[in-house]
């Protein structure tokens, strides 16, 4: 096996580098790894199963006067999230400059306002972990680049300088900025690197050994700190050809599949989940074969499919594209999401809705009180590529009743936790949490309306009370999760069906190995629909009531989760 192993992480480089990639770089890189083989000695999990559900945060969510934000945060955690989660995916804690923590500065260090390596590890002791590989750019203010920029030696290559009247124009651009930033070196030369998303994030130049060496250094010290999974930010665009679009290219997979043998070979069970906002097609290209790449790629599709279907009132696409889902091999599952500290993309829509349903759902949000990102398109037209907005508000209108906030709400989240994959909440979600405009206006940019942070104790308050809405999302979500991690029907490998009943009843039936089975029912309207089914005894879970007879009524955006007998 292990063998095996090393021997795939050789014909890897070899296929990438070719003979750029010295047997001194070899050595030094199996130097690494096997000394983070000697370290490791907690087995991970092998695969997933029903009780496994993420939570996504930051690792400052949680400030308190004269205390580091980790401990806080493990302490909030433990009171009011323990139960319901089984991993913690915290978001970039390193030093950084930009981008609330995917500009970093030092990979291997934590924020010192944040904590250290200590409160990690204290909190590993309530959950699983996962990080963030912020693998394509780091920070203009860190040490590296500084040491590029000062033209120290070993790091002449270390970030991508190009010639700015080469063509560039079909390189795939995620944000409406240029694409290459000047700097000057120490000696006054005037270099253009590129940057795919900000001038404060600079991307690495992988084509250098040296490159390589020191991001796989970060990945074994993240393996060897206990992160069980592995977020591989930005993944997509790591390998750059001018003239090509620079995105999704072979040596980009060949490197996830480089990652992927390490990770195997010094943490077995460690799983690595590739975060490319594309279209879908472009997405689940990140499975490889089903046994040489990522283990999960998020469900880029699921966010804005469950708005399209929620304001529209019809769950046909949704269905459609659900029943089109397949998995390479039972070695790959979704990570399965609904809103995160970025926002909704739309460019995973693009293929499965019509650009004028595109548009128009975009609209429709707008007017509710939704921000939206641009982005420039090779033809010199622009295309919205993002909306910013809590999960919360984007589902329902300015002038609903919490009630209907609330229902709208769970139904929404009761299909996440039915999807076949693994499901992720976002902290903001389950606090209930509404549109931060006054984030937005004192920090200058559109995500920040789903990033706020509290104060220790700030909302503690409004969690227990009744006529709060953070009270009931954050207690009927709780719920949910709870019963979700109690049925072997939905565990992620669990076999899924997906119907239609009309065009507002949305219907996944889950059927777990040992046969229990699970039908669940969505109403994805204001209205009442009665509905016929082929159950003829069982229990609806969520409210605890007994079924009995074929009939049944949904109330408008009502769930039912029903285990037949």
């Amino acid at each position: 096996m292990e063998n095996n192993v090393n021997t795939k992480i050789k014909n890897l480089i070899s296929l990438v580098y070719g003979e750029s990639f010295s047997e001194a770089h070899l050595a030094v890189l199996f130097e690494k790894i096997e000394k983070s083989c000697s370290v490791i000695t907690e087995k991970r999990k092998t695969g997933w199963d029903e009780k496994d559900v993420v939570l996504i945060t930051y690792g400052d969510q949680f400030t308190a006067k004269g205390k580091e934000a980790l401990p806080v945060f493990t302490q909030f955690y433990n009171e009011w999230l323990a139960r319901s989660f089984s991993h913690v995916h915290l978001l970039p804690f390193y030093p950084w400059s930009s981008d609330d923590g995917f500009s970093v500065i030092d990979y291997h260090a934590v924020a010192p306002e944040t904590g250290t390596w200590n409160d990690i590890a204290e909190l590993k002791q309530s959950t699983n972990l996962m990080f963030d590989f912020v693998c394509n750019h780091m920070s203009a203010k860190s040490q590296w680049f500084a040491n590029y920029l000062n033209q120290t030696p070993g790091y002449e290559d270390f970030f991508i300088s190009v010639d700015p009247e080469t063509d560039l124009s079909a390189v795939t651009r995620p944000r409406a900025l240029p694409l290459l930033t000047p700097f000057t070196l120490r000696d006054g030369t005037v270099r253009h690197l590129w940057t795919t998303f900000s001038e404060d994030q600079v991307d690495l130049n992988f084509a250098s050994p040296q490159v390589l060496i020191a991001m796989v250094d970060v990945l074994l010290h993240y393996l060897v700190e206990g992160a069980s999974y592995i977020r591989l930010d930005a993944v997509g665009f790591m390998w750059k050809i001018p003239g090509t679009s620079c995105i999704h290219l072979e040596n980009t997979h060949r490197l996830i599949q480089l990652f992927r043998a390490i990770s195997d070979r010094v943490a077995p069970g460690t799983v690595l989940i590739t975060e490319t906002n594309v279209p879908h097609k472009d997405n689940i290209s990140y499975f490889g074969d089903g046994e040489n790449e990522a283990q999960m790629v998020y469900q880029f599709s699921l966010p804005p499919l469950v708005l399209h279907a929620v304001h529209r009132q019809d769950v046909r696409a949704l269905c459609e594209w659900a029943a089109s889902l397949k998995l390479p091999s039972q070695q790959t599952t979704w990570f399965n999401f609904l809103a995160s500290h970025d926002g909704i993309g739309l460019n995973p829509l693009r293929g499965i809705l019509p650009e004028t349903e595109i548009l128009s759902l975009v609209e429709i949000l707008q007017n509710e009180g939704a921000l939206v990102n641009w982005k420039n398109n090779p033809d010199g037209t622009r295309s919205p590529y993002e909306i910013n907005v809590t999960y919360l508000d984007a589902l329902s209108h300015k002038e609903s009743d919490n009630h209907q906030r609330i229902a709208r709400f769970i139904l929404a989240h009761a299909v996440l936790l039915s999807f076949p994959g693994v499901p992720a909440i976002y902290i903001q979600s389950i606090l209930g949490s509404r549109n931060d405009y006054g984030g937005v206006e004192r920090l200058g940019y559109n995500r920040a309306i789903n990033r706020r942070k509290y104060v220790a104790g700030e909302i503690d308050g409004e969690l227990v009370d009744h006529n709060n809405i953070r009270h009931g999302i954050y207690h009927k979500l709780s719920e949910l999760i709870a019963l979700r991690r109690a049925e072997k029907a939905f565990h992620p490998d669990s076999e899924a069906m997906f119907e239609t009943v009309g065009e507002h009843i949305f219907k996944i039936i889950r059927i777990a190995t040992n046969g229990e089975r699970i039908t669940a029912l969505f109403n994805f309207s204001n209205q009442y629909q009665n509905l016929y089914t082929d159950i003829n005894t069982g229990r609806e879970l969520i409210a605890g009531n007994a079924i009995n007879g074929t009939t049944l009524t949904l109330n408008p955006w009502q769930v039912m989760w029903i285990k037949e007998n």
